[in-house]
């Protein structure tokens, strides 16, 4: 896989609710459209197949992941288009009142090629009183993800995970040229970080960012950004949502822009260990 060619990405923004089965057929909307204008890889938000931030009514229906219709219903939509497909992530059950935060890759064959649970859970209170407490629902992962498909190396990182750059460093020292951040980040972070954050990771690592979001209010109370980007390893802006409205964008990623870039900048190669002296003068 050493003479991959360009290919058209494309992030499919949306709104997710309630109801399981309407999210996963407005997700499908939006993936044949993309299919449509050409996409060979498309990736879908961080909770795509549910938004919902009420535990107790999120478990009365989530079932594991061997009755997850949802799985069926993407994999059918992955074959049936011949593209890669990251459903950027869905809740899944591990046990009664524990979940997975997890992303499914479906290769054009339908199958699940990988999956990764999403590593850095969400805890925070927030300026305006929002609090956020994930790991109270969700387990975290344990292992970073890459992707070696035919179309790119694809390192596999879910929103909050963007806040911790050494994981985006380490995908791409082992040869990632497009790190996947599907988010469903609040308004009020998303406003003041979303796009500076991914800009970052891309600069830093030399690789195109794709980052598929969630926008608007949801049927459970919460407000996301919205505002679905892809970023090129220069830094530069490629794709991105006007706003919150549920869509798609779609832009071109060469992965031997990747490598061009880590040649202009080799940080990734200078690395160099340290250890830290603490002075108190």
């Amino acid at each position: 896989m050493t003479d991959r060619k360009p290919f058209l990405a494309a992030c499919v923004q949306m709104r997710s609710g309630l109801d399981r089965a309407k999210n996963a057929a407005d997700a499908c909307t939006l993936i044949a459209e993309a299919a449509g204008k050409g996409a060979q890889f498309i990736a879908t938000p961080e909770m795509t197949n549910v938004v919902d931030r009420k535990a107790s009514r999120l478990f009365e229906t989530l079932p594991d992941e061997d009755g997850l219709a949802e799985i069926g219903i993407f994999s059918d939509a992955a074959k049936a288009h011949g593209v890669w497909l990251l459903i950027g992530s869905m809740a899944v059950r591990l046990k009664e009142r524990r979940a997975a935060n997890r992303a499914f890759l479906f290769a054009p064959d339908g199958s699940v090629a990988v999956k990764y649970d999403k590593l850095h859970m969400f805890d925070v209170d927030l300026p305006n009183g929002e609090s956020w407490k994930e790991s109270n629902v969700y387990q975290p992962g344990d292992k970073a993800v890459l992707a070696e498909t035919p179309l790119a190396k694809l390192g596999l990182t879910i929103c909050y995970d963007v806040r911790f750059p050494y994981l985006y460093r380490q995908l791409a020292q082992a040869g990632a040229e497009v790190l996947c951040v599907p988010a469903a980040f609040t308004r009020q972070t998303g406003i003041a970080h979303w796009k500076t954050l991914l800009t970052a990771r891309a600069i830093e690592t030399g690789s195109f960012v794709v980052a598929p979001a969630q926008g608007g209010t949801h049927e459970d109370g919460r407000e996301t950004y919205g505002h679905s980007l892809i970023i090129g390893p220069w830094g530069e802006v490629l794709a991105e949502a006007p706003g919150d409205e549920p869509g798609i964008v779609l832009a071109e990623i060469n992965p031997a822009a990747a490598k061009e870039a880590r040649q202009r900048i080799p940080n990734l190669a200078l690395e160099q260990s340290f250890k830290l002296t603490i002075v108190t003068p």
